[in-house]
């Protein structure tokens, strides 16, 4: 098997991830979601207005004041719609698994045994004599 066969199959293991499929299924039901796609759309208009009004000379700074109160009014109902918080969260869990393999394979591009290196934890400098906190 080489690399890029090896690769293949490590995306097949991704798909059958819980992660993947909660993701998967999150990132469905957002797009089933109407009402939060409306939503969606509007703030996308509201962001191309206030962008639009911002680049002229003589801005309207009132109008802009409005776009950007709309803008967060609307942010906010989708940020607390419940497909968006499932979403949310089961993009930070897919996020950190990718992140975490990226880490084992650059680790393996430098040498490390495949079989047992770790990646570091975030902040760590690596030098245990300064921490001590990973163990």
């Amino acid at each position: 098997m080489n690399v890029i066969e090896a690769t293949r199959q490590l995306g097949k293991a991704i798909q059958e991830d819980e992660a993947y499929k909660a993701f998967a299924e999150a990132r469905a039901k957002n797009d089933a979601d109407s009402d939060l796609q409306d939503k969606i759309n509007q703030i996308n208009m509201i962001r191309m207005s206030y962008m639009h009004e911002a680049s002229k000379e003589d801005k309207d700074e009132s109008k802009m004041e409005v776009l950007n109160k709309e803008f967060n009014e609307i942010y906010e109902q989708i940020m607390n719609n419940e497909n968006m918080k499932a979403y949310t969260e089961a993009n930070a869990k897919m996020e950190a698994m990718m992140k975490y393999i990226s880490q084992i394979l650059a680790l393996c591009a430098e040498g490390e045994d495949p079989e047992t290196c770790e990646p570091q934890p975030e902040g760590c400098g690596g030098s245990c004599s300064t921490c001590g906190g990973c163990h």
